[in-house]
């Protein structure tokens, strides 16, 4: 009897918000696939997002360096974080991780409270890269604990955003209903010659019933009340950046990827920065020196996997990209997630054949996240040796006919 089993196999993960980077998933899917068929060759490709890990990512893919530095971090204590100096590239360029001055990780589990906590690390890691010389800089966008429209950035880079009586306003995302004034002649003059490019989701936007309040808001801690605060807040914001700008506001309100990042889009969108959808900016400029589409082409099977894989998925996360490209070239996908959620027969429509989850036993988050990746493993090799049973039988079959 002759089974038919995949030997060429592409990992290609996001990572495990707050638990395990993309480079890790990917390592623990490896392991667990080597398992059941050790001589299996893998093309492990993590997926730079934007979110935890991009910055390294990008370091190592272009032969770049990580340069250490210390920021104010969401809750307003200093923080240790990095950014990403690249190499082979033809102007120098920046990558700047949110994730790593702004992140949810970074949010104590106590303190996750969005109408509180600040960009202002962002804007600071932004100086830092300034203070290299680099002429470009690249904004990963993702795994965000703010809501602040990126009001904190702005004020690091030089901004004064004040109150109805010429107060300085406070931090944080609740605070913006009582802006009224924002002064952006202080802002730092490298900022004019130098390109900055936000790598966002672009189903992200700023206001109305899919603003970042309302989708994201709950994941970082805001009660439905404190949603509604935070979204009247957004909505003021947008009127205020348009105002300071002569930006159009309903451009700032609704544009591609504004709400990336608890609006920090909109926020730099407003002193010049371009929004680009991440894997356009991330992945098909080659910025990554990855080619993902290459990659699948010569795959048996792909996998993938997320956090969470729910009715988000489909707009913009990485297993859907990963899928869609993989449904073009005729290869099956499979999906693992960390858990899943509303409507996640949805993302089969986007190219994802299978899913499976990685948590047998009930368990508490706090558990879940310091066993990831043992889970991951453990999930994957359960779910590779149901694939080779089901490619026993099937051959089993083939063989009675």
């Amino acid at each position: 009897m002759v089974m038919s089993i995949p030997q060429r196999i592409l990992v290609a993960p996001s990572g495990f918000k707050e638990s395990l980077d993309a480079a890790e998933v990917a390592a623990a899917i490896s392991a667990g696939i080597r398992r059941v068929i050790p001589g299996v060759r893998i093309n492990a490709v993590p997926m730079a997002d934007g979110g935890e890990g991009t910055a390294k990512a990008l370091a190592s893919a272009t032969g770049g360096r990580i340069i250490a530095t210390r920021v104010t971090g969401p809750v307003g204590q200093l923080v240790d974080s990095h950014y990403a100096v690249l190499g082979r590239v033809e102007r120098p360029t920046a990558v700047v991780e949110m994730a790593a001055a702004a992140g949810l990780r970074l949010v104590p589990a106590g303190l996750r409270n969005p109408g509180l906590t600040t960009t202002r690390g962002v804007g600071e890691l932004i100086l830092a890269a300034l203070d290299q010389g680099v002429e470009r800089i690249v904004v990963g966008c993702g795994d965000s604990g703010t809501s602040d429209g990126g009001a904190g950035a702005l004020r690091a880079l030089g901004a004064r955003i004040t109150d109805h009586h010429g107060q300085d306003l406070p931090e944080g995302g609740a605070a913006l209903a009582d802006a009224a004034g924002i002064d952006l002649s202080g802002l730092d003059p490298r900022l004019a010659g130098c390109n900055i490019e936000l790598a966002v989701n672009p189903y992200n936007v700023l206001c109305g019933p899919q603003g970042v309040a309302r989708v994201f808001g709950p994941q970082k801690g805001a009660s439905p009340e404190q949603v509604e605060v935070l979204s009247r807040g957004l909505d003021r914001w947008a009127a205020l950046l348009a105002q300071a700008t002569g930006i159009p506001e309903e451009s700032l309100r609704t544009g591609t990827g504004t709400g990336a990042s608890g609006g920090l889009g909109a926020g730099l969108a407003a002193i010049g920065a371009r929004l680009v959808p991440r894997f356009e900016l991330l992945l098909d400029s080659g910025l990554a020196g990855i080619d993902l589409d290459g990659a699948i082409r010569c795959a048996d099977l792909v996998v993938t996997a997320e956090g969470a894989i729910d009715f988000q998925t489909p707009r913009g996360k990485v297993p859907a990209e990963v899928a869609h490209r993989a449904q073009d070239a005729g290869v099956p996908v499979l999906a693992f997630a960390g858990s899943i959620g509303k409507d996640a027969g949805d993302v089969h429509s986007a190219g994802i054949d299978a899913i499976a989850g990685i948590i047998p036993i009930p368990m508490d988050l706090d558990r879940a996240v310091a066993e990831g990746a043992m889970l991951l493993r453990d999930a994957t090799e359960r779910t590779f040796r149901v694939l080779l049973l089901g490619s026993a039988i099937s051959s089993r079959l083939g063989s009675a006919a």
